[in-house]
């Protein structure tokens, strides 16, 4: 079909990368424009030779179109709606749509619903915490394109979804100057507590780090768990606290969550107090991580390292290499013989390789024998585009060391 899009036409070869479905076209890729785009609108991308390629969003940058659709397409509610309901159906074909029927410890109301390039909907982020969706727009044409998605995805959801959260005050480019606000964009709610496998969280949506939750965490929390019986726990960077409070369930003797934020150690304190009211075996502390780590001693056989992302973009790659090493270096130092470590990185610059070799290096520092008992990725709520590898981020070691 025709649609009354304005029109990119792109150089000569450039729709290669199009042609295998890669979903983003780079701003050095375009050979002309047809007329003045406002950042956000919807463009119609053509080869050199004329013939039509993508329909998808325009915004000033590096990645000046995210691909929407390889069929010429109008976007539209229908198109939104469409999209939501093929990711809902994803959920609930791999089991992650629980309710109150399911057995104790397996009930889950907490999930990705759309992961960007890995839904086909690049720009766009949607977790769902009970009856309680947060949308956060990573692009200009996602944040356009808010409540028209809101309303699909109420048609989607029905009466399982109460409320919708807009949340992209700052995950938007700043230099585009939409004066977004967080809120609601339908409904309202001040239930803020989600279920995961049967353990409940405090979801700070309001003012928490991304949605509110580290939902792609979930498998590996799970994990971490059948490891943690008798186990002197320390999970740093703990956040909201994720990783202990499924210690606490694991059976672990001590559980220490370190955090140099008093807000998620506060958060970390209510969580455990949700699930494990007056239960003496956790302490939470407000620290800096290095300094935590110097001074620890050997007191910890199992220790979580969850940092944020040390690589930003592909520029800080070194410096976040020898920061990965760095920090393993100093809880390996520490850890007694027969414990067990789960390190974590969620940069994207950094693949899985690099970061291997650079645990490789924190055992060669530290003179320690180990080995890698899991190499952990990101749930199957996140999926990853065949097409579009660079959305392969969280990658993970568990290791014995020696």
């Amino acid at each position: 079909m025709m649609n009354n899009y304005k029109t990119i036409i792109l150089k000569k070869g450039k729709e290669d990368s199009l042609l295998r479905k890669h979903p983003w076209i780079f701003s050095g890729a375009i050979h002309t424009i047809s007329d003045k785009i406002n950042e956000g609108e919807v463009v119609r991308v053509l080869a050199s030779n004329g013939n039509f390629i993508a329909v998808g969003h325009w915004q000033i940058g590096s990645i000046a179109v995210r691909v929407l659709s390889f069929v010429d397409e109008e976007i539209n509610e229908e198109f939104y709606k469409k999209r939501l309901a093929t990711a809902f159906d994803v959920r609930k074909s791999i089991g992650l749509v629980r309710n109150n029927a399911s057995t104790a410890n397996t009930i889950n109301n907490t999930f990705r619903l759309i992961h960007g390039e890995g839904d086909n909907l690049p720009g766009l982020i949607i977790d769902i915490y009970d009856d309680t969706a947060v949308m956060q727009a990573h692009s200009v044409g996602m944040h356009c394109d808010r409540s028209t998605i809101a309303q699909a995805l109420k048609q989607v959801m029905g009466d399982d979804l109460k409320a919708v959260y807009y949340k992209s005050e700052t995950t938007l480019p700043y230099k585009a100057d939409l004066g977004q606000e967080n809120g609601f964009l339908l409904g309202h709610s001040t239930n803020n507590i989600a279920i995961e496998n049967g353990l409940k969280f405090h979801i700070d949506w309001l003012k928490g780090q991304k949605t509110g939750f580290f939902v792609d965490q979930r498998d590996n929390r799970q994990l971490l768990e059948q490891y943690s019986k008798g186990r002197k726990v320390l999970n740093m960077f703990c956040y909201t606290g994720g990783f202990s409070v499924y210690s606490m369930r694991g059976g672990a003797e001590l559980v220490h969550s370190v955090d140099s934020s008093a807000k998620a150690v506060e958060l970390v304190n209510k969580n455990i107090e949700l699930n494990f009211p007056n239960d003496p075996r956790h302490e939470a502390f407000a620290v800096d991580a290095f300094k935590y780590l110097e001074d620890m001693g050997n007191n910890y056989d199992l220790v979580i390292l969850d940092p944020p992302a040390f690589a930003k973009h592909r520029d800080a790659l070194k410096q976040a290499l020898r920061g990965y090493t760095k920090l393993n270096a100093k809880a390996m130092e520490k850890m007694p013989s027969g414990s067990i470590l789960f390190t974590f990185s969620c940069s994207q610059a950094v693949n899985k390789d690099q970061f291997r070799t650079a645990i490789f290096a924190a055992a060669m520092q530290t003179g320690r024998n180990i080995r890698i008992l899991h190499q952990l990725h990101q749930p199957s709520d996140h999926p990853i585009n065949i097409f579009h590898p660079e959305g392969e981020y969280l990658k993970g070691l568990v290791v014995y060391l020696e």
